[in-house]
């Protein structure tokens, strides 16, 4: 494992194993990461395994397969290896039940977190449609054709920057507009899993993380994200001028506005924009839809922008930070 475009599928990379009712333990591989550090949204991905097993089994009774929201604080770097996760059943209730979960790695809390759990299936209230329309529009889609990279608007790019370092990203088939981003600060993309595996409700964890940051291209001075960059592809050289970065996140949310069909579904929509990047702090606002352009999920992160050498530095013990 750890050879770009290889290794793991997500169900393997992310299964995880009850060591007791309330502890799980799961192994984050190397394949899966940015320069040394499992990539966020894995890691966000292996915590909903982990939600989905609880309520599968401990919680069963509840009758709340569906995760409805997260909120996740990475507190320091986490790294390849076990990993244990400890669940605190904080509040069990007839609608809606929230579990809190810490993940340790060699004597260390490195991620905490609080997950909302309900049945959408059976969930009812008041509904209405609203206006919300994505402003403006992505460009139209043919699936077919773009499954075969002909598709007149979309243009698949076949690795990403910096793609030996950022190895997570490897595991995804991106598809850009041919005409552009919008802006430097957004970024539009059709997504595939390149396993072949279907985009699941666990994996939405790792779509709400796997997207072009939208940095990069204040960064480069053009967008390596753009369908027309000539520059895409396996072969491309990086201007020895580019610094290589590393962002990692502080916090994110999820708010899931519908469950994905149990066989899962082979495309994803995705919208992420920054509204401001300061001092190397920036939020992320992202939008998940499906095929038929209803919302999957909603997501908002707070990140850093650092130097890549801060992923690779050397852990302490006891009070490693970011």
């Amino acid at each position: 494992m750890g050879s770009v475009g290889q290794g793991s599928s997500f169900k393997d990379a992310t299964t995880v194993h009850a060591l007791s009712s309330h502890t799980y333990e799961g192994h984050f591989s190397d394949d899966w990461c940015i320069g040394s550090v499992p990539h966020g949204g894995y890691v966000t991905g292996t915590f909903l395994r982990v939600v989905e097993m609880h309520f599968s089994t401990t919680l069963a009774s509840q009758k709340q397969p569906h995760t409805i929201a997260l909120h996740l604080d990475f507190l320091r770097r986490t790294q390849t290896g076990p990993a244990l996760f400890s669940v605190q059943d904080t509040k069990l209730g007839r609608q809606a039940s929230i579990i809190h979960i810490t993940l340790s790695q060699s004597g260390r809390n490195e991620v905490v977190g609080y997950f909302t759990n309900s049945n959408m299936d059976t969930e009812t209230g008041v509904s209405f449609t609203t206006s919300y329309r994505l402003q403006p529009a992505p460009e139209p889609v043919g699936l077919n054709l773009l499954s075969q990279d002909k598709d007149k608007n979309w243009a698949c790019q076949t690795s990403m920057p910096f793609a030996s370092f950022r190895k997570a990203t490897s595991k995804t088939q991106f598809f850009f507009p041919r005409s552009g981003q919008r802006t430097k600060s957004s970024a539009d993309e059709w997504i595939r899993l390149r396993s072949g595996e279907k985009w699941t409700n666990a994996s939405l964890g790792y779509v709400c993380d796997m997207w072009p940051m939208p940095i990069e291209a204040f960064i480069r001075g053009e967008n390596p994200y753009d369908g027309k960059n000539t520059l895409i592809g396996p072969d491309r050289k990086e201007k020895p001028t580019i610094r290589r970065m590393w962002y990692p996140t502080m916090l994110l949310n999820v708010d899931f506005k519908k469950t994905l069909p149990e066989e899962g579904v082979e495309w994803l929509f995705v919208r992420v924009e920054a509204k401001q990047i300061k001092n190397g702090r920036m939020d992320l606002e992202v939008i998940i839809m499906d095929t038929e352009g209803d919302i999957v999920a909603l997501s908002h992160h707070v990140a850093l922008a650092v130097g890549s050498e801060r992923n690779l530095a050397e852990r302490r013990t006891g009070s490693s930070k970011i």
